[in-house]
């Protein structure tokens, strides 16, 4: 995995099953890091990963995405469901606000994310979400284009983007 091969760990939700358990076994098998954070909700549903590097146990889902963005130097999402979605745009999010630094991306696996790259731009269109915001997210389709444009990647200049109704 490219990961494992470019001396990067992985650091996820600690589950045992879907597509982050077959990528957490790969970068594992690759000989890279993997360190898991699940909530004991999970943990006790016998779900959790029992091979990882590191896995650690918390009380919330609030916990573990606060955990998650101290551990990681960047988010990468791959085709998924609603937790997903929530995590993704909670990362970019705080990327627009500035509590945290770090590039966030999509891995657009068969045109998976197509969907939201519309919905991103319908918001640019409409004046609800500025052109430069959207074009934080980094989107490609081969993992090595995307890992490269993530090392390369360079935080953007913290501007306020809200008025003040004195101001509007």
């Amino acid at each position: 995995m490219s990961l494992a091969r470019r001396g990067l760990g992985l650091v996820y939700g600690g589950g045992s099953i879907g597509l982050m358990g077959v990528v957490a076994d790969t970068v594992l098998a690759g000989g890279g890091s993997v360190i898991g954070v699940i909530p004991e909700g999970l943990y006790s549903a016998e779900i959790a990963h029992a091979g990882l590097t590191e896995l650690h146990v918390v009380a919330s889902m609030h916990e573990r995405k606060a955990m998650m963005m101290s551990l990681a130097n960047g988010f990468v999402a791959l085709p998924g469901g609603l937790g997903t979605f929530e995590e993704l745009l909670e990362v970019l999010t705080w990327l627009q606000l500035g509590i945290h630094r770090k590039p966030v991306a999509l891995l657009d696996v068969d045109g998976y994310w197509r969907g939201l790259r519309r919905l991103l731009d319908d918001a640019v269109t409409e004046g609800f979400l500025d052109e430069a915001r959207a074009a934080q997210l980094l989107v490609e389709s081969d993992v090595d284009i995307l890992l490269d444009r993530m090392r390369d990647w360079t935080p953007p200049a913290l501007r306020r983007i809200w008025l003040r109704p004195s101001e509007a």
